[in-house]
């Protein structure tokens, strides 16, 4: 019997990309085929030579339709089979298998807020919510909204096969998130790719989009980030490789900053727990630094680090590809 193949990809969209997907239906036993869309149509290609390539990169059980239906993360390719100009994935598979021997490890915090009829849901109409303060964590009907999203989510994510490891309601009403791994730089991003179009695609069913804009609402209410848990091997057995770690991010804060996701300013004010944008810090249990260092960890004097500062709407290939980078590169000097 036929099957489907949803394949799924990142397309050209400034400043921020977002994903497109289509449907191919293939005979039973085939294999994912290399297939095409209209570039002009996703700002990747112009008019005159439109036509960009797909290449399969991983599929996994398509939950939402079931069977054997599949969801295809797909690439994006040139017509000669280099790398698009859009593609991140393929410079961070590069980074990934230059640093392996570090064993680099990523747990993503997704942040993301529901919105329906141009306001967070459960916001009033015309008005403001109670203020935050009970919403994050929170259970009953006044508190927290989406959860049955919330729930289809990962109840997908699971049957799909993806590492998904937690959810919970944010500090603004309307707000939620979702943890991805541990997981390797290129199958992290991976999956927060995949989980994100599930979360989409899944909002259509409840008539409920979610945004993963980094400030959906102006004032004094939190923004959306994506904190990004990173170690290596090194930082696994011992705790100065994460104090040096922590300096390492430190001395490219710039550009980490320039490629954390569109908006950055706008979040990292040095209020709602977050550092100013303009400065780096870190520190034990801090949640107002740039990046924290879990008090568990240092009682173990071993594990992880927390970089706080990527949006919500960041491209996980290119925070994973700078983190693996800048913390790998210094510890080999």
């Amino acid at each position: 019997m036929p099957y489907r193949a949803e394949y799924i990809w990142i397309d050209g969209s400034e400043p921020t990309q977002l994903l497109r997907s289509k449907t191919r239906v293939l005979p039973d036993g085939a294999e994912l085929p290399i297939w095409g869309f209209d570039g002009s149509s996703t700002n990747q290609a112009p008019g005159s030579e439109s036509d960009c390539v797909l290449r399969p990169v991983t599929s996994i059980p398509d939950p939402i339709r079931g069977g054997d239906n599949v969801l295809v993360l797909a690439e994006v390719l040139n017509t000669d089979m280099t790398p698009h100009a859009s593609n991140t994935r393929a410079a961070c598979v590069e980074i990934a298998e230059r640093y392996g021997s570090h064993e680099p490890w990523f747990g993503i915090e997704q942040e993301y807020t529901f919105m329906k009829d141009g306001r967070p849901l459960g916001w009033p109409q015309g008005g403001f919510p109670a203020p935050q303060g009970g919403y994050y964590c929170g259970v009953g009907e006044d508190e927290v909204f989406g959860r049955d999203v919330v729930e289809a989510h990962t109840t997908a994510c699971i049957e799909a096969g993806l590492e998904i490891s937690g959810t919970n309601a944010e500090v603004m009403m309307g707000q939620w998130e979702f943890q991805i791994g541990p997981l390797g730089p290129v199958e992290v991003a991976d999956q927060v790719w995949l989980a994100r179009w599930l979360l989409y695609r899944i909002g259509e069913d409840f008539e409920i989009a979610a945004t993963l804009n980094p400030k959906p609402i102006k004032g004094d209410w939190n923004g959306a980030g994506a904190h990004t848990n990173f170690s290596t091997k090194e930082m696994r057995e011992s705790y100065e490789p994460i104090i040096a770690a922590a300096e390492a991010l430190g001395k490219a804060h710039d550009l980490h900053i320039e490629n954390y996701g569109a908006g950055v300013d706008q979040r990292l004010t040095g209020l709602h727990e977050t550092a100013p944008w303009t400065e780096y810090s870190y520190g034990v249990s801090d949640r107002g630094a740039s990046v924290r260092i879990p008090w568990q960890v240092k009682v173990d004097g071993k594990g992880y680090l927390e970089d706080r500062r990527p949006n919500a709407n960041m491209d996980p290939y290119v925070v994973a590809r700078l983190i693996t980078e800048t913390v790998c590169r210094d510890a080999e000097g």
